[in-house]
């Protein structure tokens, strides 16, 4: 494949030789590295080199294994339920496989569960699965965890920079270094499996998911496989899955990083080359390093779901490419196969699905029901033995026969291993490669500590923020300093540089000061988030609201140096900020240790530099909100900063204040969002609360407790909805919600001066209180962190009763209560107290009708 090569003005004009990568790099890095272009289908695919070779001792005790195993024991090494799914007795009954704690899952159900209670659990389910007095199996399971940037789930762990930032450190040495950290402590609770890798190769920055892969470039992809996999499995021949080590997992599988749109979960259409050339080259290195499990992936490919897609799990993965560990499914991923349920899904292990993810309650039936499609033969014995194959050579490479419990093992409770000194010292490393100089005016950077520094931003003094998703909690949300002992903000690491030199700091949030300062340092960006939460529809950083540009503007209106320190998942679309800034770093997603940015930012206290900024961009930063799709070695590439850019300290910077602000709004004649018009749209789902019930309505009748729905006519058959409340107590109220299972970006209706508008008819008087609310709070987060209501009791009131009429509410009015727009999760929420019955239809957005609203914020 050719591409042609365009690296933007600005590397042309700097005439750096470290800002950007040269031609003759950028060509070297496009080189394919497998020639396939004139092969098709399966030809495609190679034949991989593995370093872990089958040997005729694994391969004949696990025939010896499964010769004395039932139908029932063998399908329950293909369940894998969740910790808040099961019991002990369950275990001891079932015998499960392996089993695992999704994000935000602790044992004990709490948050501040100890190493003890992790190893606890470890040793429990360990012995009860071992325990043959009811299954008659004494095959041990397997516990396994999502320790994407350090042993997240755990606190107190070291959490390392998020992919992305590792990317932009390019050094696959300390890649290994990482994994080996983190293998040890997993293993220091009681835990020997870790679903990483992610080598996702994002060719769409909307996704939510951006921050998890290293780069735009298959490359580097493929090579950090290589080296996270021999990280946390170590080397054939050597340490591999000593008890120095735990088994990994290269996921998604396959070009979950290439869905229309960024779309979380969505649909793939390259072409198989492509989809092998960039999508697939983190299998090709890290199945060549020895992976043990890959993870189905989410998304589809040419419409067919992959946890339900036979010749890319079988034929490709298995038979072509020769991959003979295991395939796990993601998160119910196989009830998303079609004609599948949760609990009843056939199709996936027919089609190559060796281990189901299954949480929630429907582990039951779906195990009940495999024993039946077997029975039936729906599911041939063939595919049964050959997954439950693949699961004991993984268990018994790995020594899960041998191996002391949990408990008993190598590092199991030395809780001194969590978050050692030497773990932290890789992940300051990590931080300071990480770290992107993108403008520098005048050499600011670095700086003396002999100054008074002022530091601002909501991210200066916030670990959770600076750490990203996938911390302590799913979406990295709801968590505090404190959930971090041994951690360190940002601000600390300044305050510790600059008063070492006999500097003095100011830290103020807002960006105000007692002393004007020498300099001010702006710490600010994204919020946490994971998955499908984070998909934006475009790259404009805060759309509508700009409140971080604003403290920007005052500082340096007001004659004092910035310097912005650039929290995210992704390059977002600055222009405005980086004007406003004399010097600006992406600093990623850095985890527990922010102090080592101060070890960048810094000279020393005799003003001799510490450390260069070495950090070169794995993605492209686009030069418009709408330059989401713009990926190294495409035929129109016009990147802000090209792929590979970054400058040191010895780079003259001639950036200057001047970038275009201004971009052609491809929004603009969009139409406004629905989300009822006579049937809910997409993505919105409609339910019921009470209290802390909720109950989904997918009838045209639902009830619950004080609250009842049914649909109603108004123009036409069921365009409309009735509610009834009856005596809701005003402590709880009764609630009928839209509501998205992920974050929605909706600031293009922010931005339009939108109202939200909805026809009402009451239908009785109103004994009690309406209100309209919108809130931008998922799972984990605390309640009110990014809700607005208003009440619309009066208005109602002044509606004739057995009348419609139009109810609107300017979204200033949400925007100034705290409500993000970016990620909107339940754009409307309708509460009641005391009793009233009303009708609702056509629930809109409308543009421009902010100033007229029924209820004006303005």
């Amino acid at each position: 494949m050719k591409f042609r090569k365009h690296l933007p003005l600005l590397c042309l004009v700097l005439g750096a030789t470290t800002a950007c990568t040269s031609e003759k790099e950028t060509a070297a890095m496009d080189k394919p590295k497998q020639e396939v272009a004139a092969k098709s289908g399966i030809d495609i695919w190679p034949v991989l080199d593995i370093e872990v070779k089958q040997t005729k001792e694994v391969e004949d005790r696990i025939k010896s294994i499964m010769s004395t195993m039932t139908l029932e024991q063998k399908v329950a090494q293909m369940i894998q339920p969740e910790i808040r799914d099961i019991t002990v007795e369950d275990m001891r009954k079932y015998g499960f496989g392996s089993f695992l704690n999704g994000g935000g899952a602790f044992p004990n159900n709490n948050k501040q569960s100890t190493p003890q209670d992790w190893i606890k659990l470890a040793e429990d389910l360990y012995q009860a699965s071992i325990d043959d007095s009811l299954d008659g199996s004494t095959i041990p399971t397997m516990w396994g965890t999502d320790a994407v940037h350090g042993h997240n789930n755990v606190i107190g762990a070291t959490l390392f920079p998020h992919n992305i930032g590792l990317g932009a450190a390019n050094n696959p040495d300390l890649i290994e270094k990482i994994a080996n950290a983190t293998a040890t402590e997993v293993m220091v609770t009681g835990i020997d499996w870790v679903f990483a890798p992610t080598v996702a190769t994002v060719r769409d920055d909307r996704w939510g998911r951006t921050y998890e892969s290293y780069s735009e470039d298959p490359e580097i992809v493929r090579t950090y496989a290589a080296a996270i996999v021999h990280g946390l499995q170590g080397h054939a021949g050597k340490d591999f899955l000593s008890d120095n080590r735990v088994i990994s997992t290269v996921k998604h599988f396959v070009g979950d990083g290439g869905t229309v749109g960024g779309d979380d979960q969505g649909d793939n259409i390259a072409r198989e080359q492509e989809l092998f050339e960039i999508h697939a080259q983190g299998y090709v290195g890290g199945l060549e390093a020895g992976a043990q499990s890959v993870m189905a992936s989410f998304n589809s490919w040419h419409g067919e779901k992959i946890h339900g897609h036979k010749y890319l799990l079988n034929d490709v993965l298995k038979d072509k490419m020769g991959f003979d560990g295991f395939i796990v499914g993601d998160w119910n991923g196989h009830g998303q196969v079609k004609g599948c349920t949760n609990g009843d899904c056939a199709q996936a292990a027919n089609a190559g699905l060796d281990i189901y993810m299954v949480p929630t309650d429907a582990w039951k039936p779906l195990y009940e029901n495999l024993i039946k499609q077997v029975n039936e033969g729906i599911i041939p014995m063939a595919r049964i033995d050959d997954a439950v194959s693949r699961i004991l050579r993984v268990k018994i490479r790995a020594g899960l026969f041998e191996k002391p419990s949990p408990a008993n093992r190598k590092f199991s409770g030395k809780t001194e291993l969590i978050g050692q000194e030497s773990h932290r010292d890789i992940a300051k490393q990590a931080v300071r490669e990480s770290l992107v100089l993108l403008k520098n005016k005048n050499a600011l950077l670095p700086l003396n500590p002999k100054a008074h520094v002022l530091v601002a931003g909501d991210g200066a003094d916030n670990i959770g923020k600076q750490s990203g998703g996938w911390t302590i909690t799913w979406q990295g949300t709801n968590n505090t300093n404190d959930d971090f002992p041994g951690g360190t903000s940002i601000y600390d690491g300044i305050k510790a540089h600059v008063e070492a030199a006999d500097g003095s700091v100011e830290l103020n949030e807002s960006g105000s000061y007692e002393k004007k300062p020498d300099v001010a340092i702006v710490v600010f960006g994204e919020e946490p988030y994971a998955e499908g939460h984070g998909d934006r529809e475009h790259l404009d950083y805060q759309r509508g609201v700009k409140s971080d540009l604003a403290m920007l503007k005052k500082l340096k209106a007001e004659g004092i140096p910035v310097v912005s320190l650039f929290i995210s998942g992704r390059p977002l679309w600055m222009n405005q900020e980086l004007n406003a800034s004399d010097a600006f770093v992406a600093v990623w997603l850095p985890g527990s240790e922010g102090s080592a940015v101060a070890d960048v930012l810094f000279t020393d206290k005799e003003g001799q530099r510490q450390y260069d900024t070495t950090g070169r961009l794995s993605f492209s930063w686009p030069n418009s909100p709408y330059d989401a799709v713009l990926n190294k070695g495409d035929e129109d590439y016009s990147p802000l900063f090209a792929y590979g850019y970054g400058l040191s300290y010895d780079d003259k910077d001639s950036l200057g204040d001047d970038l275009s602000e201004t971009y052609e709004d491809l929004a603009a004649n969009a139409e406004a969002k629905k989300i009822f018009t006579g049937t809910l749209q997409k993505p919105w789902v409609l339910l019921l609360n009470e209290g802390a019930t909720d109950q989904f309505v997918v009838a045209s009748t639902a009830e619950l407790g004080a609250v009842s729905y049914r649909t109603v006519d108004r123009n036409v058959q069921e365009d409309a909805f009735r509610l009834t409340v009856s005596n809701a107590t005003e402590a709880a109220g009764v609630k009928i919600a839209a509501k998205s299972f992920f974050r929605e970006d909706l600031s293009n209706e922010l931005l339009r001066k939108s109202a939200i508008t909805f026809m009402v008819k009451p239908e009785s008087a109103i004994e009690g209180s309406v209100s309209l609310t919108m809130s931008c709070e998922s799972e984990g987060d605390a309640p009110g962190s990014c809700t607005g209501s208003v009440d619309l009791t009066e208005q109602l009131k002044s509606v004739e009763q057995g009348s419609w009429a139009t109810l609107s509410v300017d979204l200033q009015c949400f925007s100034k209560q705290g409500v993000d727009f970016t990620g909107l999760v339940v754009p409307f929420n309708l509460t009641a107290t005391g009793s009233v019955t009303m009708s609702i239809s056509d629930i809109a957005f409308d543009f421009d009708a902010a100033e007229t609203a029924t209820v004006s914020c303005n």
